[in-house]
């Protein structure tokens, strides 16, 4: 087992009979007022459904086994679990200790409330435990004004998948650029046979994520590092027109009204050639119960553009800890037990949780039961990956409402440049008034 040998490390930070709660924190290590971790008899840890969890439920008894310490695990749907936080938070409750969140989402707000611990000194503590084996764009996605509000466990990229039947029988490489995308795509492009060139999210909103790894590929960014709307930039504006046109020429009717659930049915209907989206949905290509595309789907790394290839690795779920938790070292010692290399690699290997350690997807059983080459292509993450896949703020829903405006104007083929000049604006007042 991946978590049985390291009970002397685990008893030497918390004693055997201490039962551990684990709860929501958001002060750092050794604040006044936080019980000493031998000192701790429970741990309350709040999150939402995920691989992640349902791993947690197998661990948990793991580490009282090892330690004494008991974990209970709160689970709410992801609404639910943002407004309960707000409203506990907001209370200054110490109930909870470690908090599972979202990082797109609500890290900025969050840390701004002074509800999330700076973990800064925490992941810099241990050298075995090793901060830099996690993937550089993960470290960065829970990094905010250079403090560390979180250890990720679960990443997420955007690729390539293809009927590898289709691009055979007519001769065709995989895509490794942008320009030999567009070119397969309009090769295999067959209404008339019932097959499209290309899947993808073409609503509003929806498809902010997934543009992202063509902006970036392209060069641009939703805005620079001094806070300044960049969404009507030369490098913005090409990423625009080429996500636009792909769909456009050579996508199905109806795009602009499509979110992945629609567009991923109909790549695993065998109606599209390529679809381009998260590798979350890999293993639904891969059931044969949903999927017509079983035997023929291909995985392929998001094709380089001007600026290489940049597609977004971030990370949909993070630990965190409660600032008004009195049990914040102990909680630290949790996360830190639970995000190892050994547990990391029991995640992978056996609830398929795709983490973030470089050293878990290097190990070659841990990730056996993930397609060769998607391991391949997480592999890649480290220099490729981006640890964003939105615009940068706490309005981000606004935000992504805004930016989305110019892709769908290129998708129903009106011109990008005016569209994108306004949505800057609009995006610029937006960023304004969060400083």
């Amino acid at each position: 087992m991946f978590i049985s040998q390291r009970s002397r490390r685990v008893a030497a930070a918390v004693s055997a009979g201490a039962v551990l709660a684990l709860g929501l924190s958001a002060c750092g290590a050794g604040d006044s007022g936080d019980a000493q971790a031998s000192d701790v008899k429970d741990l309350t840890i709040v999150a939402a459904a995920s691989p992640w969890t349902e791993g947690l439920k197998t661990l948990a008894p793991k580490y009282k086994e090892e330690t004494g310490i008991s974990i209970k695990v709160e689970t709410y749907g992801n609404e639910q679990l943002n407004d309960n936080y707000k409203v506990k938070l907001n209370a200054q409750s110490a109930d909870f200790d470690v908090m599972v969140y979202q990082v797109q989402d609500v890290m900025r707000e969050f840390s701004r409330n002074g509800w999330l611990a700076d973990m800064s000194d925490y992941v810099k503590s241990d050298s075995e435990w090793d901060w830099s084996d996690f993937q550089a764009s993960a470290r960065d996605a829970v990094t905010l004004d250079g403090v560390v509000y979180g250890v990720p466990v679960m990443t997420e990229r955007e690729i390539v998948y293809y009927r590898k039947d289709l691009l055979e029988s007519a001769g065709i490489e995989v895509p490794k650029t942008l320009d030999d995308l567009e070119s397969a795509v309009a090769k295999l492009n067959d209404p008339s046979k019932g097959v499209f060139g290309i899947a993808m999210r073409g609503a509003r909103v929806p498809l902010v994520t997934q543009f992202s790894s063509f902006l970036y590929s392209f060069g641009g960014d939703f805005q620079n590092a001094k806070g300044k709307a960049t969404i009507d930039s030369p490098e913005a504006i090409k990423a625009y027109e080429f996500y636009g046109s792909l769909l456009n020429k050579y996508g199905p009717p109806g795009a602009t009204n499509m979110n992945w659930v629609e567009a991923s049915a109909l790549f695993a209907q065998g109606k599209a050639a390529f679809y381009i989206d998260a590798d979350s949905q890999a293993y639904t290509f891969l059931d044969k119960d949903k999927s017509s595309v079983v035997d023929t789907v291909g995985f392929a790394q998001f094709p380089e553009g001007p600026a290489g290839s940049k597609f977004y690795n971030i990370v949909p779920w993070s630990l965190g800890i409660n600032a008004y938790s009195k049990k914040k070292d102990a909680a630290w010692d949790f996360i830190k037990w639970v995000s190892d290399q050994e547990n990391t690699k029991w995640l992978l290997s056996e609830q398929t949780v795709p983490g973030a350690r470089e050293s878990a997807w290097n190990d070659s059983k841990a990730s056996a039961n993930f397609p060769e080459q998607l391991v391949e292509i997480v592999k890649n993450a480290g220099k490729n990956g981006v640890g964003h896949d939105r615009p940068q703020l706490e309005q981000v829903a606004a935000a992504r409402e805004i930016v989305g405006g110019p892709a769908v104007a290129a998708i129903e083929g009106d011109p990008v440049a005016a569209e994108a000049k306004t949505a800057n604006t609009q995006f610029q007042d937006l960023l304004d008034s969060e400083k």
